[in-house]
């Protein structure tokens, strides 16, 4: 089934990732629907939880576009969670206050590793409904970005059971029993796939896929366990719907030693973290992906003249876009909840400002 949604009044933002002109650099946050709008937080206390938030479309769609009623942003990013995935395969997700995600079953033994399936996609439906809800509430004012989480990442909260400080357990299992990491790698891959294609299917005009934890990995585990797989998914995704090309970022945070053999995966784009030099990363690339970030989401706490001189510099950096290069601006992960509102408005302003005077200097 294929839903009418209104024609697109700014592709800024597709464009930048397809390496084609853009009239200025476009600018959309990691988290921007989050914590630190005011706006959030009253719905997320109406939701009654994280996952009621999450779970329930109609509000999905009212966060999803709250940062976008604030800021003149270029992008909406889908709200959800990257375990999703991994709670559709029967885990137990859940949240306990004030320490993030928990798995109740986690993968600890041979005997789960090899029970474990890619999840029926109805399990997500509710993510999928989000997708079109939000794609129509949007009413073509911007892009709608959907995302998953990296074969690898959700790998390590299957295994660790939540979050961790040194991926002691998931580690030893990959260097241990790597026939048994390589099997939840395989099933992370395919899941992510389909679930990445139902959310093109259902409205997703790009997909992001998000290696927060690819940099972890020492290099040549980096390789084999977390870009291989991504890879893979990449090589899968529908890269066209309904006539529209759908472009495909990958983030790997900490991943800047490995730019040259990211670009070479398929995507259209790679997200940078705030570690490395966008004018270098220019040059390494060339004209291959088009790259996204990257701006130490710490800057928005140092006051106005600082996020603009901070936003000016990222921007200096990349220098003058030409054809077939690409930047959207980001930061160089998801902003704080802590962040002052007030401050994202100042950064927004900036980019497209300079970004603006860039082009017609």
């Amino acid at each position: 089934m294929s839903t009418q949604f209104a024609p697109l009044q700014n592709d800024t933002f597709l464009r930048a990732l397809l390496r084609q002109p853009t009239d200025y650099t476009p600018l959309w946050l990691m988290r921007q629907a989050g914590r630190y709008l005011p706006e959030y937080c009253a719905t997320r206390k109406r939701a009654g939880s994280f996952l009621g938030l999450a779970k329930n479309p109609d509000f999905a769609t009212e966060v999803t576009l709250q940062p976008l009623d604030r800021y003149a942003l270029d992008a909406a990013i889908l709200f959800s969670d990257i375990l999703t995935v991994p709670d559709a395969m029967g885990l137990g997700l859940y949240f306990a206050e004030g320490e993030g995600p928990k798995f109740e079953r986690p993968l600890r033994d041979e005997q789960a590793v090899k029970a474990l399936r890619a999840p029926e996609l109805g399990e997500l439906q509710y993510v999928f409904d989000a997708v079109t809800q939000i794609r129509t509430a949007l009413n073509g004012r911007v892009p709608l970005i959907g995302f998953s989480g990296s074969p690898w990442t959700l790998a390590c909260y299957m295994v660790e059971g939540g979050g961790s400080d040194d991926f002691r357990t998931v580690k030893s299992m990959l260097y241990s029993r790597p026939d048994l990491m390589h099997h939840i790698l395989k099933t992370n891959a395919e899941a992510v796939a389909a679930y990445l294609n139902a959310q093109i299917d259902a409205g997703a005009q790009a997909v992001m896929i998000f290696d927060t934890w690819g940099g972890a990995l020492a290099d040549g585990a980096y390789q084999a366990f977390s870009l291989s797989y991504m890879r893979e998914v990449v090589q899968q995704l529908k890269r066209e719907h309904n006539g529209a090309k759908i472009p495909v970022i990958v983030f790997t945070k900490g991943g800047g030693l490995w730019l040259e053999e990211i670009a070479d995966i398929g995507a259209d784009a790679v997200g940078l973290d705030w570690t490395v030099n966008l004018g270098q990363a220019r040059a390494r690339v060339g004209h291959k992906v088009a790259l996204q970030g990257n701006l130490d989401p710490n800057v928005l706490f140092a006051g106005p003249d600082a996020i603009r001189a901070e936003a000016t510099r990222v921007l200096e950096s990349f220098g003058k876009p030409e054809a077939g290069v690409g930047h959207v601006f980001n930061l160089g992960h998801g902003i704080s909840q802590f962040t002052p509102p007030e401050a994202v408005s100042t950064l927004v302003e900036t980019v497209h400002k300079v970004s603006r005077a860039l082009r017609a200097g």
